[in-house]
């Protein structure tokens, strides 16, 4: 089974400055991490390999050190890596960032299961999933949270749809768009670190891509644009107040009244 897992560099701090213009996040400089819903997904793709056989490629799209989210990969058993990274590719929102990664794939070539995180802590829209499978018109499932069974030309999974548990039955080729928790994340190995610390990452830019029309990709093939993006408010303030159950009360009921939450 050939197995594709698209997976993300993230800010590791939620102190991001943000370019006043474009609206996007200045990541230089800023320490980064994989994404923590692309370990389950990882994870996910290792468990079906075991069971199943067949390979893992691990591919993401973003700047050169990027890179070191597919190394990580290696070093938690992902046999293949793919770095889609070119500046024309640069402030793309999630349409421009799906057709992206999606057009990446197809130069990859075929795969069984595509299986993505649900969501990523910079973005947090859990639209890209989704929306690959739309552009490489496959079946997807999203809220994944169980798989019950692997079956050689199809999977039977579990959909967590907050007030119901739905069973799904999706024949391959396909698109996962796994949950938190689904699995616990290995840790990555040392030994494997050492092995394939020298293991090729192939590099895709625009001029490798089928369609290399500079209009569908980056800011230009956006059609959202940020208006305002800010980091949240830090507030420090406390307040400990002491008295009678019925004195408490009353001073809650007051502050709530004051902060015109009643």
């Amino acid at each position: 089974m050939k197995i594709l897992v698209c997976i993300k560099q993230v800010p590791g701090t939620n102190k991001v400055e943000v370019d006043p213009v474009t609206g996007v996040l200045k990541r230089n400089g800023v320490e980064s991490k994989m994404n923590p819903y692309d370990l389950y997904a990882i994870e996910t793709a290792l468990r079906i390999k075991e069971k199943m056989g067949g390979s893992i490629t691990a591919v993401t799209m973003g700047p050169p050190q990027s890179a070191a989210v597919i190394r990580e990969a290696f070093s938690m058993g992902v046999d293949y890596g793919a770095l889609i990274s070119d500046r024309k590719f640069g402030g793309a929102d999630v349409l421009a960032t799906s057709y992206t990664i999606s057009q990446g794939i197809k130069l990859l070539g075929e795969f069984d299961l595509i299986l993505c995180g649900k969501q990523t802590t910079d973005g947090d829209t859990a639209q890209v999933g989704p929306e690959i499978s739309e552009y490489l018109n496959i079946p997807c499932v999203s809220n994944v949270s169980t798989i019950v069974e692997v079956q050689k030309d199809s999977m039977t999974v579990e959909m967590d749809m907050t007030t119901d548990v739905e069973v799904v039955k999706i024949k391959f080729p396909c698109l996962l768009s796994v949950d938190k928790d689904i699995f616990m994340p290995r840790l990555p190995s040392y030994i494997k670190k050492q092995a394939t610390k020298e293991r090729e990452i192939k590099v895709i830019t625009l001029n490798d891509l089928e369609d290399k029309d500079e209009k569908h990709y980056g800011l230009n093939g956006s059609p959202t644009q940020v208006e305002r993006i800010f980091p949240p408010d830090t507030n420090t303030h406390q307040e400990i107040w002491s008295g009678t159950s019925m004195e408490l009360a009353n001073q809650l009921y007051k502050k709530l009244r004051e902060l015109k939450f009643v």
